[in-house]
């Protein structure tokens, strides 16, 4: 039987947890986008070091941001900020906007917008642009170099061999989430369960990759395929949702039990004479225990902690929906809308909550399983997609197709 972990590491995260509630006002969304640059020459992966790439990039685009917040690593730029926006690189070079809070979608799309007037022209000059698919659309995966930050080659050297598809998620695809609030914990886990039930069958109307490894795609939720077979330690559901009982602490604990991956001593006053390398490094088989001391953890080590698990929905002081594929502004603010409809409308959540009472954790990987094998035909919890479409408010709302094929052709293919 494993070990209980540091009970002063649990506290810590429940009292995380506790101080993201947000018991009066809950109108708050997150939303990240992560966009793939492709060459305007041939549709090919943009890298971070070549001539006029991502680098270049980046640096054209600092005097945009606030220098007081720039992220950079070994003398190389790899993240920018302001009020309302940050820029981020995933490991295959994608470039992440994380936009909030905003209350609305037409908020959302004002800050996108601003993003978008001052990258264009740099995009123009460079030869390159930004493309919103769940996947590359031409390049595969091996053939992208991971981008210049410690924690991505730890996540390489790791993810690349525990399972089957580490080198596509992390140099190849790209998502949406969107964040929002909870009131407490009870409200907390309410929505993590529910969001785990319902983000499958929004994300097939959503679904966005039409290529995958320079192919035509022919699985409609392939990145949800991608991280459900990732790492059973930190992907898919979280263990132990649904189970009678299952709370903040049972949350903690769980991520308190596994290897961090990537280990991030930069803010810990204990090793601030450390030089980088010990700050920084691969923890493979490290848990929180064996690397943070036996104390409270501050913010930023708990928040580290927990950016270390990739669940389907994940708590960190707000709740983090992760399931969907990159997508263009005007269908991220439409997302955007119905999740503030469901989780948001007292009314709404209570009717969710009303219908998957009782529902467990293989009725959900059921669910995930018809739709990839079965497309429009899947009956996810045993309903129709009509059905979902209508009871979930997605009436109008399609996904997109490469060119003028149809997903259902594409499925017969």
């Amino acid at each position: 039987m494993l070990a209980k972990p540091n009970a002063k590491h649990v506290r810590s995260l429940v009292n995380f947890f506790e101080q993201g509630a947000k018991p009066e006002s809950r109108d708050g969304f997150g939303v990240e986008i992560e966009h793939l640059p492709v060459h305007n020459s041939d549709d090919t992966a943009v890298t971070y070091g070549e001539a006029n790439g991502i680098e270049t990039l980046m640096l054209r685009l600092r005097e945009y941001y606030d220098e007081s917040r720039e992220y950079w690593q070994d003398d190389q730029l790899v993240g920018l900020a302001r009020d309302g926006i940050g820029i981020s690189l995933e490991p295959g070079g994608q470039i992440e906007t994380s936009i909030g809070v905003v209350r609305n979608s037409s908020e959302l799309g004002a800050i996108y917008e601003q993003f978008r007037r001052e990258i264009d022209p740099i995009l123009d000059e460079l030869g390159f642009r930004l493309v919103n698919y769940g996947y590359q659309p031409k390049s595969c995966a091996l053939d992208i170099p991971i981008n210049p930050k410690r924690r991505y080659a730890a996540m390489n050297e790791y993810l690349g061999h525990i399972g089957q598809y580490g080198p596509c998620m992390m140099r190849a695809s790209a998502s949406t989430q969107v964040s929002i609030d909870y009131a407490n914990e009870q409200d907390a886990i309410e929505k993590l369960r529910l969001g785990s039930a319902v983000g499958p069958i929004i994300n097939y109307f959503f679904r966005n990759t039409p290529f995958f490894e320079g192919e035509v795609n022919h699985m409609p939720l392939r990145r949800q395929r991608m991280w459900n077979f990732l790492d059973c330690q930190r992907t898919n559901l979280i263990p132990g949702l649904y189970e009678d009982g299952f709370g903040w602490e049972d949350y903690a604990v769980g991520v308190l039990g596994t290897p961090l991956m990537f280990a991030d001593l930069t803010h810990t006053p204990e090793a601030a004479g450390l030089p980088v390398e010990r700050k920084e490094f691969a923890a493979f088989r490290e848990t929180a225990d064996d690397v943070y001391p036996d104390r409270e953890l501050n913010d930023y080590e708990v928040a580290h902690i927990l950016s270390t698990h990739f669940n389907d929905v994940r708590l960190k002081n707000f709740i983090e929906m992760r399931h969907w594929d990159s997508l263009p502004i005007e269908r991220a603010q439409r997302l955007m809308e119905i999740v503030g409809a469901l989780f948001y409308d007292p009314a709404r959540l209570a009717q969710l909550a009303d219908y998957f009472d009782g529902i467990g954790e293989a009725d959900v990987f059921a669910a995930k399983a018809t739709l990839n094998a079965h497309g429009d035909a899947a009956e996810p919890y045993g309903n129709s997609l009509e059905f979902w479409r209508e009871f979930l408010g997605l009436e109008g709302v399609m996904a997109d197709v490469p060119g003028d094929a149809k997903w259902s052709e594409v499925f017969q293919a």
